[in-house]
């Protein structure tokens, strides 16, 4: 089996104006970014990989992860983790309810547990269970954010932008934390960006889109 995320001839179009055609592999551990004005179609694309493409748009290629065709798999059955510009914590929940929802189901409740307390602790964040995200700072909702995700155990990450709102000391430290994380995984990762610092510190193949006219 090819591990990796592989993009085969994508082309995505709205209506009869072309955004974007690429072709690309990412192997595990590695990082593409891809950088461009907006309107360009780079959040479009990471739409058409997790298979939230609206229906204003057209699009064709394959979406190969792992050697499995997920091109038109349902969306949850894709195992693509993705971060956005918010964190999208849930407000109502507790920070250890909101990594439950990363959790696949089953297993016993000492079990999910461990699991939570195991994932904060990774991001120095042990004991914060209990805590209403309104208390936490954008860097601390962040990586429960990032911890969410991960437990989901994706087979690849997505980020759109994952960065630009936190400040410029902040943003280093979770962007270096995001990308380790996501390297010790072994995830592919496509990263879709207008800031050239983020670009550069993924250090990995960088794609300049431009509008097609």
């Amino acid at each position: 089996m090819n591990k990796g995320l592989f993009l085969q001839n994508v082309e995505i179009s709205n209506g009869a104006q072309p955004l974007l055609t690429l072709s690309h592999d990412i192997a595990p551990g590695e990082v593409l970014t891809i950088m461009g004005p907006s309107g360009v179609g780079k959040s479009t694309l990471l739409a058409y990989i997790t298979g939230t493409l609206s229906a204003d748009f057209a699009a064709s290629g394959r979406i190969v992860l792992d050697g499995h065709d997920i091109t038109h798999a349902l969306a949850h059955r894709r195992h693509v983790g993705i971060l956005f510009q918010d964190d999208l914590l849930f407000p109502h929940l507790s920070v250890a309810a909101n990594l439950a929802f990363g959790l696949a189901p089953g297993g016993t409740r000492e079990e999910r547990r461990k699991k939570i307390a195991e994932a904060l602790a990774e991001v120095d964040l042990a004991g914060f269970e209990d805590r209403d995200p309104a208390t936490l700072s954008g860097g601390q909702k962040a990586r429960v954010a990032l911890m969410r995700m991960l437990l989901s155990e994706p087979c690849a990450l997505l980020l759109d932008e994952p960065f630009s709102r936190l400040d410029t000391a902040l943003r280093a430290q979770v962007r270096d934390l995001v990308f380790a994380r996501a390297k010790a995984r072994s995830l592919p990762v496509l990263m879709v960006t207008h800031d050239a610092e983020d670009a550069r510190a993924a250090g990995g193949e960088i794609i300049t889109l431009e509008v097609q006219s």
